[in-house]
């Protein structure tokens, strides 16, 4: 090989900004056959401990390819997380207890903080008190950082619950945290469902196998065919230049989006479902037929289901859920929406459209406690039919001020 050829590999194989390498790109075709080999063999030769090393090796290289020399952040969440945790399992004292929990939870939030939310923070506060935008550069927003800080958060937050004991192994626990198939866009695992997962002898039946090349093959077709394809030739078009089509042009653009986005984001969770299915394991769906909802809440529980219940258990149940009266309740799940918005992104675009979501829940609640209606009624026929329509067109709404935006 010419000296040529090797800087060209060496460039291909190094962390280039703006080019990250997700599932759909031929380089990870390329490498991930590559590690499905070594992979294989070593799952032959039942070698745990060298397998999990080796996968999350691999994981590290993967988050390097997007996030560069950032990746050792990830070593720094899965060694705070791992010591905290094993002082909360032993330690009795409640005021100790959570001591270590919040150390934890506090490193996790002030990282997400400052690599997510300083240049928002930054430019808020300018645009405020009128005062020049500092000349300084800015950090990187990591990609998939709001995904693995969660996932992190909730292995600590399940240890303090006692829901689960604190894993002693370290390597479990590297695995679980730079698990790759899930790093950069979910879904959001749990620790108490995924680690158990790793005790157990690795089996990959040829119906996983069936299932995980079925699940790949759909996310491929949602992510390269549909999604990329109305995005570049119809939406893109619309969305750069509103006033040069007509009103009826510009819904129909607004539902490709709606459209885009379901099968950008979707088909991105399918590919992670069935890689994940390759290697022996099994993660949570996403996403659940979400426009044939009835409702707003019946939204929220089909789309980015491990986001949603992930707000529902550690936030919105840890700030009273609805155990401290009805308008505690509504301001509770407005809160939850409204921080759920601003997580997707540093931009007032996704404040408002958590509260907007915010909002709709609240009304939804209130309405269906005047019908008298439970958590699990479902409309019929003719109701339904104008349920559906209604709930589609308010997330198509609150979509509006999605677009456009990077969500990470």
């Amino acid at each position: 090989m010419s000296q040529i050829d090797f800087d060209a590999l060496l460039r291909l194989l190094s962390f280039t900004p703006g080019e990250p390498m997700l599932f759909n790109s031929g380089l990870f075709l390329v490498l991930f056959l590559l590690f499905s080999a070594g992979y294989t063999l070593l799952s032959a030769q039942r070698a745990k401990a060298v397998r999990l090393l080796y996968v999350t090796a691999f994981s590290y290289y993967f988050y390097y390819k997007n996030a560069g020399a950032w990746c050792c952040l990830l070593a720094v969440i899965t060694l705070v997380n791992y010591f905290c945790a094993l002082r909360l399992d032993h330690t009795e004292r409640p005021a100790a207890r959570k001591a270590w929990l919040w150390l934890a939870v506090g490193f996790m939030l002030g990282q997400l903080a400052v690599f997510k939310y300083t240049d928002f923070a930054i430019g808020t506060w300018c645009d405020l008190t009128g005062t020049p935008r500092p000349d300084t550069p800015a950090l990187p927003v990591l990609v998939g950082i709001s995904f693995f800080t969660f996932q992190s958060m909730s292995y600590i937050i399940d240890v303090y619950r006692r829901q689960m004991p604190a894993t002693r192994s370290l390597t479990d626990f590297a695995f679980f945290v730079s698990f790759f198939p899930t790093l950069l866009a979910g879904p959001i695992l749990r620790a108490r469902t995924f680690l158990p997962q790793l005790a157990k002898p690795l089996r990959v039946t040829q119906q996983m196998l069936g299932t995980g090349t079925w699940f790949i093959i759909i996310g491929l077709f949602k992510k390269c065919v549909i999604s990329d394809y109305i995005s570049v030739n119809f939406v893109s078009r619309i969305f750069d230049n509103p006033a040069l089509y007509s009103g009826l042009e510009n819904l129909l653009g607004i539902y490709g989006y709606a459209l885009q986005l379901y099968c950008d984001f979707s088909g991105y969770s399918d590919m992670a479902i069935g890689i994940a299915l390759w290697m022996g394991f099994e993660i949570p769906a996403n996403f659940r037929a979400p426009y044939k909802s009835d409702s707003i809440t019946d939204f929220w529980r089909r789309w980015h289901i491990s986001l949603s219940s992930w707000l529902r258990d550690y936030l919105y149940i840890s700030l009273g859920g609805n155990r401290k009266g009805r308008l505690r309740m509504y301001f509770n799940l407005f809160l939850t929406m409204l921080l759920g918005g601003l997580w997707h992104g540093a931009s007032w675009n996704f404040v408002i459209w958590g509260s907007v979501h915010g909002f709709a829940l609240g009304v939804h609640k209130r309405f269906r406690e005047l019908l008298g209606h439970d958590r699990h009624y479902q409309s019929t026929g003719i109701r339904r039919f104008f349920a559906v329509l209604l709930t589609f067109h308010l997330v198509c709404f609150c979509w509006l001020f999605f677009s456009r935006l990077p969500c990470r």
